[in-house]
């Protein structure tokens, strides 16, 4: 006789089969293309926390689990594998992973009810930063991003006495010239580091609706501003260690600061409001 708990875990394989049956495919065929870019090289680290969240989740969704919807479920899924289907048959690489999300709700609300769904909200919805962002979406936007930074660099620059100018989004800083180019700069970094701002939001679980609502509003600035510290940090290393020094190593790194700082600021953001929040109790109990 089979154990229960077997029993009870057999249909939740069926799906996690079926869903690597249909996405790792679509994983492998991103890790040779899409991931190999600089915009989209944090598809793997989103995919991977995805991962991690929903492992992280796996006891909450299993006691949350409430008499299956099936309507729901059955629309949910429905929808997905016709995302899918399209997605995979015009090569849309956005509408095929944004189709995961119907999917694996679909599979929930089936399986766990209404339950299961509330429990994995977050794992959901976190799916939508490893979807690729349209191209005319990012063309538009970029182009504005990138000028607006270049601007504030070479300013800032030229404030404390270093030999930098700049025509368009081109810099120039002593013997150099540096192309701010799409990837240092882009609505995709900035959309990678919103990732990073979410989870951590997530993570820190903060009571406070105001908390939480100013920490969602400063996701974009702090993004903004991490990028501008990493094309400074670029320019920088450029004029005192040279061109190859830039775009070697030191590019690589410059990239993994970008997400230092921005985590950083999270973090400091975070404990300020605390800090304040804190102060204003202890006054009102006065």
């Amino acid at each position: 006789m089979t154990p229960a708990p077997v029993r009870a875990f057999g249909p939740w394989s069926w799906l996690l089969v079926g869903f690597a049956a249909m996405y790792l495919p679509v994983y492998w065929e991103a890790s040779t293309g899409l991931w190999q870019t600089d915009e989209l090289g944090h598809g793997p680290i989103i995919l991977g926390l995805v991962i991690w969240l929903f492992w992280r989740a796996r006891r909450e969704i299993a006691t949350a689990t409430t008499r299956p919807a099936a309507a729901l479920g059955l629309s949910l899924f429905a929808g997905g594998l016709l995302i899918y289907v399209f997605g995979r048959l015009f090569s849309v690489a956005s509408v095929t992973f944004a189709s995961q999300i119907f999917v694996l709700a679909g599979g929930l609300a089936l399986l766990g009810g209404y339950g299961a769904l509330k429990a994995a909200w977050f794992p959901l919805l976190y799916i939508l930063f490893m979807v690729p962002l349209p191209a005319s979406l990012v063309e538009a936007l970029t182009g504005p991003l990138k000028n607006w930074i270049s601007v504030i660099v070479v300013d800032s620059l030229y404030a404390i006495g270093l030999p930098v100018s700049r025509a368009g989004v081109t810099i120039s800083i002593g013997p150099y010239q540096l192309l701010v180019a799409d990837a240092c700069t882009g609505l995709n970094s900035m959309f990678s580091l919103a990732a990073t701002g979410a989870l951590f939001m997530f993570i820190a679980g903060r009571a406070s609706r105001l908390h939480n609502a100013v920490m969602l509003a400063s996701i974009i600035p702090i993004a903004f501003v991490a990028n501008i510290v990493r094309v400074t940090a670029l320019v920088l290393i450029t004029y005192f260690f040279g061109d190859d020094a830039a775009q070697g190593f030191l590019h690589s790194t410059a990239g993994l600061m970008l997400f230092v700082v921005a985590l950083a600021l999270f973090v400091g953001l975070d404990k300020c409001i605390s800090a304040f929040s804190n102060s204003r109790q202890r006054a009102g109990g006065r």
